[in-house]
């Protein structure tokens, strides 16, 4: 009887550390794209910097996209995060979903190469990320009243959410500002959320 709570015991420390090893691999891959893109995301190198063996890397993200989508993962996880801490307070469903848009918009630019890396390799990747899916969700909480046609608020979510993808390589080319990108957000959200 007393093997099985050591076990359990045993179990989750291995869990904890396995959970530490993958935030280590992470923050590495994260750190190295804010200096030098995807390019620097280079699976030894991410290894070396995390201190875990390669092949270690390999159980964890079979592939650099797959790394690429887990940094990408951790920024939502963030970004939800401070969104439960601090709910977006304009009166109006478009305008707070252009609060969530524009805090992620900020929270990606204050590493943009980073945000450069991660946006352009998803959008040129085969790797299938719910990117789209987890912003419209986000959207979707505070958007929403509860009434209305889900199913159809869906479609006008992820249409707004990739509005944002789209303005944000635009930021990220250099063609377009923050100031730019809020006044077209506002204006998407106003008219496909008109009926929220």
């Amino acid at each position: 009887m007393t093997a099985e709570p050591a076990a359990a015991g045993h179990q989750t420390g291995r869990s904890r550390s396995q959970h530490q090893r993958r935030k280590r691999i992470l923050q590495a891959a994260a750190a190295l794209a804010s200096r030098g893109g995807v390019e620097a995301m280079q699976m030894r190198t991410v290894a070396e910097r995390a201190g875990v063996a390669l092949g270690t890397l390999y159980r964890y993200f079979p592939s650099k996209m797959d790394l690429v989508v887990a940094v990408v993962n951790e920024e939502m996880d963030t970004l939800e995060a401070s969104l439960d801490r601090r709910p977006p307070r304009s009166g109006s469903p478009a305008g707070r979903a252009v609060e969530v848009l524009m805090r992620a918009t900020r929270g990606l630019m204050r590493e943009p190469e980073l945000a450069d890396a991660l946006i352009r390799s998803l959008l040129l990747s085969d790797v299938k990320t719910d990117l789209g899916d987890r912003m419209a969700g986000m959207l979707a909480k505070v958007a929403e009243d509860g009434a209305g046609r889900p199913e159809e608020h869906g479609v006008l979510l992820r249409s707004l959410s990739s509005i944002w993808i789209m303005e944000m390589m635009e930021i990220l080319r250099g063609r377009s500002g923050t100031e730019r990108l809020q006044a077209r957000l506002e204006i998407a959200a106003e008219r496909l959320l008109a009926g929220f």
